[in-house]
């Protein structure tokens, strides 16, 4: 069954920048849409990136459009996000999950993993 381990969080301070890393096991990435997400404590799960299976299309939530970049390497099994000028309001666990269809809704994904706590502070 395909897992998910998500590594790569960590306390910065505004402005700074960190790599999130998504390492899967049990199957192969290869046809899969992949997706990070994000929430934090008594709210809803947001979509904040995704990369289709060729790796050709990639979307972005508004909020970090610019600032934020996917990637995959699928002989890797990994996925990562970059993450610069880093923001208070970044602050939440990071997930990272699979779906067969392209899109930021996480209804569509499964698979999750655990997550990584990411903390933006001065």
């Amino acid at each position: 069954q395909l897992q998910f381990v998500e590594s790569g969080g960590g306390l910065v301070q505004p402005g700074g920048s960190l790599r999130l890393s998504c390492v899967a096991s049990g199957f192969t990435l290869d046809y899969l849409t992949i997706g990070w997400f994000r929430q934090a404590p008594g709210k809803e799960r947001e979509g904040v990136s995704c990369i289709s299976s060729s790796g050709g299309s990639t979307m972005y939530a508004d909020s970090v459009k610019g600032r934020f970049t996917i990637s995959r390497d699928d002989a890797k099994n990994t996925v990562y996000l970059e993450m610069n000028s880093l923001k208070p309001e970044d602050t939440d666990v990071y997930y990272c999950a699979a779906s067969w269809s392209y899109g930021l809704g996480p209804a569509e994904y499964e698979y999750w993993g655990q997550g990584t706590q990411v903390t933006v502070s001065s």
